[in-house]
């Protein structure tokens, strides 16, 4: 998963959803959104990626590609 929080960081970005909304759309804490952006948290429950990537319309493999 190196590639997961350049991946997230950029879909989010391309979509223009801050960090905060995309914490509102996952019901993720945006201290976790952040953890993985700045790859604080390399390595996420899956459950948490489902979600992040249900929120930017990609499948799980397009963010850990």
């Amino acid at each position: 998963m190196s590639n997961l929080h350049k991946n997230i960081k950029k879909l989010r970005q391309e979509q223009g959803i801050s960090q905060d909304k995309l914490s509102k759309l996952t019901n993720v804490s945006l201290n976790t959104i952040v953890k993985l952006e700045l790859k604080i948290n390399p390595n996420p429950k899956l459950e948490t990626v489902k979600k992040i990537a249900g929120a930017l319309g990609v499948a799980i493999d397009s963010l850990i590609k």
